[in-house]
C-alpha cells in the first residue's frame, strides 16, 4: 500500500480588496459599486489591520500596503500600489533591495520588515548540455507561480554557464511553460532530463537598476525611531487562508528548520524555509516515525511524494532537534 495518496486539488479563491497607493499622498478608497458581494462565509476571515512599507527593488517611491493574508494577495497589493501587472513581480526580499536569497519573503513577514519587490527584467534563452547527473541548481519559488534559482553549486554544470544567475526565474524548458509549477516540480523535471541531453532553458532575470538610479540610495531604514527588520513579531500566512501575528521563531525552531531545509536541498534540490517550518511543526508532537509518516500522508505535504528514506531522514532531524542535539 503506497504511503502517499494522490494529490488533492486546491480550491483557494483570491479576493481583491482596497489598497493604499504610495505616491506621496496616502489615501484610502473602497469601490463598492463594482465589487461583487462575497459569500457569507468570507466575512469570517479576519484580515489583520497592519500596514507595511514597500519599494520596487530597482528604485521607486515608498509605498504603503495592507489588507493581505497570503503571498498572492501581497503581490496584488504591491502591483496596485505601483499600477503594474501582478505577474510582473518575480519575488520580494525583506530589508534589502539586493537579490539576496537569504532575505527572501516567504510565509511570514516581520512586523517591522520593509518589503522590496523585484520585477521581471531581461529574458534570456540558454542551451545547456547535461554532462553530469546533477546540474547544480537549488530551486525555490515565490509562492505565486514562479520558480527561480536560489543557489548554484560551485563548479557545477550551471556554474560554468555565466549567463545564468541566482534570482533568475525559470520560465520554460524546451518551450514548455513552468509558470504555475512549484519548486519541487521544476527540480524533478530538471533531474529527470537524461544525462547527455541538450535542452534550452528560458530564464527571466530580475530587473536591474538603470544608470539613472546608480548612486547613493536612500535607505528607508536610516530614518525613523526604530530599524526595519528588528521586530520580534511576525505576520504569518496560514494554509487556511488567514494570517496571524506570532512571535518570531525561537532558536530551537530556527536550528530545526535549517537542518530540515538542508535535507530538502540534498534530497529534492529545493530550498523552502516555510516548508521546513511546516515539517518541523508537524513532527514536534509525534512520538515515532510511523506517526510522523501518517501525519505527512494526511496533510498537504503528501503532494511532495516524500520517499520512506526521506521520511526517516526528516524524523532523524526532528528527534535530534527535540533532544537538543542541533543546538550550536
Amino acid at each position: 500500500m503506497p504511503l502517499f495518496k494522490a494529490r488533492r486539488a486546491g480550491n483557494a479563491v483570491m479576493e481583491d480588496h482596497h489598497h493604499t497607493p504610495a505616491n506621496g499622498h496616502h489615501h484610502h478608497h473602497t469601490d463598492t459599486a463594482s465589487t461583487t458581494a462575497a459569500p457569507p462565509e468570507a466575512s469570517t476571515v479576519t484580515r489583520p489591520k497592519l500596514v507595511f512599507h514597500c519599494q520596487q527593488a530597482q528604485g521607486s517611491p515608498t509605498g504603503i500596503i495592507s489588507g493581505f493574508t497570503n503571498v498572492k494577495e501581497l503581490y496584488q497589493k504591491i502591483a496596485e500600489c505601483y499600477d503594474i501587472p501582478t505577474e510582473d513581480i518575480l519575488f520580494c526580499t525583506l530589508n534589502t533591495h539586493k537579490v539576496d536569497m537569504t532575505k527572501l519573503l516567504g510565509g511570514q513577514i516581520g512586523l517591522d520588515d520593509f518589503i522590496f519587490a523585484h520585477r521581471k527584467g531581461r529574458p534570456k534563452e540558454v542551451e545547456i548540455t547535461k554532462t553530469e547527473d546533477a546540474l547544480g541548481l537549488t530551486i525555490t519559488d515565490n509562492g505565486a507561480g514562479y520558480a527561480f534559482i536560489k543557489r548554484i553549486k560551485e563548479g557545477s554544470v550551471i556554474d560554468r554557464i555565466k549567463h545564468i544567475e541566482v534570482g533568475d526565474h525559470i520560465e520554460k524548458i524546451d518551450g514548455k511553460s513552468l509558470v504555475g509549477h512549484r519548486h519541487y516540480e521544476v527540480a524533478k523535471m530538471l533531474k529527470e532530463i537524461p544525462r547527455g541531453t541538450t535542452f534550452v532553458m528560458r530564464l527571466v532575470e530580475p530587473l536591474k537598476a538603470g544608470f539613472a538610479n546608480i548612486g547613493p540610495r536612500t535607505d528607508p531604514r536610516a530614518s525613523g525611531k526604530k530599524g526595519y527588520g528588528s521586530g520580534k513579531q511576525t505576520l504569518r500566512f496560514k494554509a487556511n487562508g488567514q494570517a496571524e501575528v506570532e512571535d518570531a521563531p525561537d532558536d530551537l525552531s530556527t536550528y530545526a528548520t535549517e537542518k530540515i531545509n538542508a535535507l530538502l536541498e540534498n534530497f529534492m534540490g529545493i530550498n523552502d524555509n516555510d516548508l521546513a517550518a511546516q515539517i518541523w511543526e508537524l513532527g514536534q508532537q509525534k512520538q515515532n516515525t510511523m506517526e510522523f509518516a501518517e501525519a505527512v500522508d494526511e496533510s498537504d505535504l503528501e503532494a511532495f511524494g516524500f520517499t520512506d528514506d526521506f521520511i526517516f531522514e526528516l524524523w532523524g532531524a526532528i528527534t535530534d532537534a527535540k533532544a537538543g542535539r542541533l543546538k550550536k
